[in-house]
């Protein structure tokens, strides 16, 4: 197969930031994408409809002209959300989610929620609307080890939550393990899941490199939830290659300044919007699945979502080509993830 010609996808997880440092990597994004759930993680946070429209009409301004593209804003759920808040977004027509940060999960989520029991009103509006609850699975608690934080939650937090709101659409995002993939398969009621192209490609040796005699770690290949084990990695394989239209594409590109990656306390992040599709195609094409890439990639999150499926397509070439080392953000720079690397796979 020489090339791949796909329904136009949509990316149902995506960190675009704000200003400058946005209209750098926004581009990218809208060369693939016609659609993109958008993350509120700003600072301060998307908590509001009003904010939600204010951050989506800076979106729009600083599209360049000649692309189509169409932000999906998300509000960011804390411990005060209101139902009333709730409602006015779904009455807006442009919020399609609610985001669910842990407090101190992961980057930007000082503001997120120390106790769900603080948001019952909040998810119970949510419930009554049908606006889906968008979740970063991931238990906080200190004494759990970070390879395990994903699985915890589950048993902990989500299974729960669940049966406390069973009629709650849900979207558990960015999943990693072999945990959360058997549980989205086989649990009852409404529940989807966002795959990483990071996570179907690498496990946790690839924060490591061993090159010439030295050993280093790998600063632009850490991410929130980490990268795991081989066998979860299989896992997550399995599960986006199935057909199952309960696992769809979610990049959580998340662009972090050079500088702020590659310092003694780097930020949590993989930058994959500008190969994003090329990278999805090899960890299908590895895995002998590139008849499903379409569904995953095209299908299931709209269908999900309830939007309709895009009419247009995008074609993939066969052509060996170099991951450019790091593209311009803002003031600074930003290194994509497989940087300086070959890939099989190119975008027309």
């Amino acid at each position: 197969m020489q090339s791949l010609t796909l329904t136009r996808p949509d990316d149902w997880h995506l960190h675009l930031r704000d200003g400058a440092a946005m209209a750098d990597v926004l581009p990218h994004t809208a060369r693939q994408f016609a659609r993109a759930i958008v993350m509120p993680n700003l600072k301060p946070p998307v908590a509001t409809t009003a904010q939600a429209m204010a951050y989506r009409e800076r979106i729009l301004a600083a599209l360049p002209a000649g692309l189509a593209f169409e932000p999906l804003m998300t509000l960011y759920l804390t411990d005060n959300t209101s139902a009333d808040e709730i409602r006015a977004a779904k009455a807006s027509g442009i919020v399609h989610g609610v985001k669910l940060y842990p407090a101190g999960a992961t980057t930007n989520s000082d503001s997120g929620v120390t106790d769900l029991r603080h948001c019952a009103a909040a998810l119970a509006a949510m419930q009554a609307v049908d606006l889906p609850l968008l979740i970063h699975g991931e238990a906080t608690d200190a004494a759990i080890d970070v390879f395990d934080r994903e699985a915890v939650f589950v048993e902990r937090t989500l299974i729960p939550l669940r049966r406390d709101f069973p009629g709650l659409r849900v979207v558990f995002e960015h999943i990693t393990t072999r945990e959360a993939a058997d549980y989205v398969r086989e649990a009852a009621g409404r529940i989807g899941a966002t795959i990483t192209a990071h996570h179907l490609l690498y496990n946790r040796n690839s924060l490591f490199v061993t090159t010439e005699g030295r050993t280093g770690a790998r600063p632009h290949y850490y991410c929130l939830p980490i990268l795991k084990r081989e066998t979860h990695r299989r896992a997550l394989i399995a599960a986006a290659t199935s057909g199952n239209p309960r696992f769809f594409l979610g990049t959580d590109s998340a662009p972090h300044p050079r500088g702020e990656k590659e310092n003694a306390c780097g930020c949590a992040g993989c930058f994959t919007a500008a190969n994003a599709l090329e990278l999805y195609a090899q960890a299908f094409e590895d895995a002998g699945a590139l008849d499903e890439l379409e569904g995953f990639a095209s299908f299931y999150g709209a269908d999900f979502y309830g939007l309709p499926r895009n009419a247009q397509q995008v074609t993939l070439e066969r052509r060996a080509w170099r991951v450019p080392e790091q593209f311009k953000f803002g003031e600074a720079s930003v290194v994509p993830l497989a940087a300086g690397e070959e890939l099989r796979w190119k975008l027309a």
